[in-house]
């Protein structure tokens, strides 16, 4: 796994608490994160909030998530295979 920003694009939850964030990755694949800690979910949120409402869209493997706008950028952890295990470490 290396680390790597990456840009938010969506979340999977409530808006007022998201349980994952959807991020595309520099390749251009658009993946779930594992489940966010509390800290991350909170940020998420408030991101969410200051975005307005979002659209029902699918990741690149077909998982179900709402979008989100742009400007929020998370240093995560990334495996390097097809189907790339995130895991969130922090927002920048």
């Amino acid at each position: 796994m290396e680390t790597i920003d990456a840009d938010a694009v969506g979340y999977t939850g409530d808006a007022v608490g998201p349980r994952t964030v959807v991020v595309r990755l520099p390749d251009g694949r658009r993946v779930q994160s594992e489940p966010l800690t509390e800290p991350l979910s909170r940020r998420l949120a408030v991101h969410i909030a200051a975005s307005g409402p979002g659209r029902r869209a699918r990741t690149d493997d077909g998982e179900r998530y709402t979008t989100t706008g742009s400007g929020l950028v998370l240093e995560v952890l990334a495996g390097t295979a097809r189907h790339a295990v995130v895991t969130v470490v922090r927002a920048r």
